[in-house]
């Protein structure tokens, strides 16, 4: 499903240029569950936003469900993440001002669905998450667990082939982290290919496969199945 290849990625500045990632290359097979750890600042998160189409390469390649996009420009990145890819992160990214069934629904306006067919899929998604009586709430008036169930919720409302999550229990304390680690099993059971970065231990053993990076580059590799 994914295959990167010596990817490269630096940021510059008139008196430093910072590399994020070295020539790190990887593959992911559909189906996976992927969770990729390392210290702060060895490009974890960078990874994702290249996987996620949220940001491009400076060299390297990118193979994205056997299409070359490497150097798809914006539009044409926005397009197919929108209709491949779902997002969890750490701090939940919800809309305060949108009730839970609105930040829910977002992605589905976004693909164009027509407003019943959105009503229904929203509904089968909350029930799902088990968070449908919290559908008029505001995510204020959640607690953190509560959130990231509603987050977990909008990332998988479009049946996203790919779901990126990093540090999905960086805010959450044991057992609301457990519940979604729990959650996010069950979705790659489902079928959904999964890439997490965290840098718990505890959380890396619900995946198939942990990849250690260094200095932007992947240092280990080891199969938990």
């Amino acid at each position: 499903m994914i295959k990167v290849t010596d990817l490269e990625k630096y940021y510059s500045t008139e008196e430093i240029k910072t590399i994020a990632l070295n020539q790190f290359s990887f593959e992911v097979k559909q189906g996976e569950f992927i969770a990729v750890m390392g210290p702060s600042g060895c490009g974890k998160s960078t990874l994702l936003n290249i996987i996620g189409l949220l940001d491009d390469v400076d060299g390297g390649s990118f193979i994205f469900n056997g299409e070359d996009v490497t150097h798809y420009n914006e539009r044409k990145r926005a397009n197919l993440r929108k209709h491949n890819i779902g997002f969890v992160f750490q701090s939940f990214n919800l809309i305060d001002q949108l009730t839970v069934f609105e930040n829910v629904e977002l992605p589905l306006i976004y693909i164009g669905m027509k407003k019943a067919d959105r009503k229904k899929r929203v509904h089968e998604v909350l029930e799902k998450m088990q968070i449908m009586h919290r559908r008029n709430h505001f995510p204020q008036q959640l607690s953190g667990g509560q959130q990231q169930r509603v987050a977990v919720a909008r990332a998988v409302v479009n049946n996203p082939k790919l779901i990126l999550a990093d540090e999905p229990t960086g805010n959450l304390d044991s057992s609301n982290g457990n519940e979604v680690m729990e959650l996010l099993t069950e979705l790659n059971d489902q079928g959904a290919t999964i890439i997490m970065v965290t840098h718990s231990e505890h959380d890396a053993k619900y995946s198939h496969r942990i990849v250690r990076m260094l200095d932007g580059q992947k240092v280990t590799e080891v199969s938990l199945v």
